[in-house]
């Protein structure tokens, strides 16, 4: 008679922020006028009686590894929880409050400071509803939401860098000029993979899905909502009928380099509000429920975890160009920025001198976790698909996803050959600041823990 060791426990909190909030990471601040549909930090904890793991997915935009180490440690003295066996990370919904204030956005700090007690709160319900269960997992192929937003320009088209003051190879988002795109430079990864959890009485206990897709972002900028990510989370408790306790969750995985703007085909998709995130959202759900009615279930799935830190250099500006940045913020004010301007210089200046402030090294977290023949991957920023491509072709995975923006805070943190390309992505500020070497040390660090540790256990 097996005896069951194997438990699960998922629990979400309502983090939803009321109107007037600060919202978003962006150019200029944005303030909460629309409540469109609420907001959560939603946690999912297994394990045995000798190790328990949890999943933390928060409805935010960024978190700082200041704050994330904070909370960890919180969870631990609450809980005992050890930090190195918490995955805690943004989903990327930039309809959400700001806790970080980057580029030309501020910090919501009543918000800030309320934040950290919900999520230890999700962690400590996740705990109290640990029960026998069962896992299943596995992937589908969804292409047609994925697009890369690094496109090759005709010669006639200046890409301006506001950092290097020369002209980029690539453009990220080339509004208005999509006449002048020659085509694509990156390749999506179209793979939707999915955690199932049901208790062994069969009732349902959380669905994690992971899809490597930027925030949709078809709402009014003062608008909250839990874009397509919350979308998913609805409609999958919807197909499956399950109980009000369930919960969904859907996290970004290596989605730097994508988005659902197709500017090949811009009639492609509806462009009413919500039209695309519920689109998106629904089809996703649909996707996994339709792969979960052939599900094998494994009733005492093997659990791992293994979780390592690399200290990297941070870029900063020289002298030369902390001075011309110093001297441009002294002869342009910062009174009346509008999107309708031209401000991208004046928000880049700010940065040199803000990111020289920054200590000289930064730690990046690596963490790989193993549940039954599932590996996922916790990557400290925002990944290009490339990455989380190579990630999935390491030998002897079965099955793998990447997890972005999760345990620390690296910005975006692209393959070599595209930092030398250019385009948004690259340039140098507090949202993208790691050596230009940094992704192939964190992927290498993370192929070499699950190889070692992880999938042959």
């Amino acid at each position: 008679m097996e005896i069951h060791r194997f438990n699960a426990g998922a629990a979400k909190v309502d983090i939803t922020p009321p109107m007037g909030t600060i919202l978003g990471v962006d150019y200029v601040p944005h303030y909460a006028r629309f409540i469109h549909d609420p907001l959560f930090v939603k946690t999912l904890v297994f394990g045995t009686e000798k190790l328990v793991i949890a999943i933390i997915i928060v409805d935010i935009c960024i978190m700082g590894t200041d704050f994330m180490d904070d909370v960890k440690s919180q969870i631990h003295r609450q809980t005992g929880i050890s930090p190195e066996n918490i995955l805690l990370a943004s989903n990327h919904d930039h309809a959400a409050a700001n806790v970080v204030g980057l580029l030309g956005g501020a910090v919501d700090i009543d918000y800030r400071r309320k934040l950290p007690g919900w999520i230890v709160q999700s962690v400590q319900e996740a705990l109290r509803k640990l029960r026998p269960a069962k896992i299943a997992s596995g992937s589908v192929d969804v292409p047609e939401f994925v697009l890369c937003r690094r496109y090759l320009m005709k010669p006639d088209y200046e890409a301006k860098n506001p950092v290097t003051h020369q002209n980029d190879r690539v453009k990220t988002n080339p509004f208005g000029a999509e006449h002048l795109i020659v085509g694509p430079v990156g390749t999506p990864d179209p793979g939707l993979s999915f955690l199932a959890i049901k208790g062994l009485d069969e009732r349902w206990i959380a669905v994690l899905g992971n899809y490597s897709l930027h925030y949709v972002a078809d709402w009014h900028d003062d608008s909250v909502t839990g874009d397509y990510f919350g979308e998913f989370s609805r409609r999958i408790q919807e197909n499956l009928g399950a109980e009000n306790d369930f919960v969904g969750i859907m996290s970004n995985g290596t989605s730097g380099d994508v988005n659902i703007w197709d500017f090949m085909n811009p009639n492609r998709f509806p462009t009413e509000h919500f039209a695309k995130t519920k689109l998106i959202g629904g089809e996703l759900a649909q996707k996994v429920f339709q792969e979960l009615k052939h599900a094998q279930w494994q009733t005492n799935p093997e659990i791992a975890v293994q979780y390592e830190e690399l200290e990297l250099e941070v870029r900063k500006p020289s002298t030369l160009e902390l001075e011309a940045a110093k001297q441009s913020l002294i002869e342009n004010d910062f009174d009346n920025l509008s999107l309708k301007k031209e401000i991208t210089q004046r928000i880049y200046d700010r940065e040199q001198i803000l990111l020289n402030e920054y200590p000289d090294k930064s730690v990046a977290a690596v963490q790989a976790i193993k549940i039954g023949n599932l590996v996922i991957g916790a990557l400290p920023g925002e990944f290009f698909a490339e990455t989380g491509l190579k990630l999935k072709a390491i030998d002897g995975l079965q099955n793998y996803f990447s997890i972005g923006l999760a345990n620390a805070y690296g910005g975006y943190i692209p393959p070599t050959h595209e930092m030398e390309r250019g385009g948004y992505e690259t340039w140098r500020a507090r949202s993208s600041f790691m050596e230009a070497g940094a992704e192939a040390k964190i992927r290498e660090k993370l192929t070499n823990m699950i190889q070692k540790h992880i999938s042959n256990l």
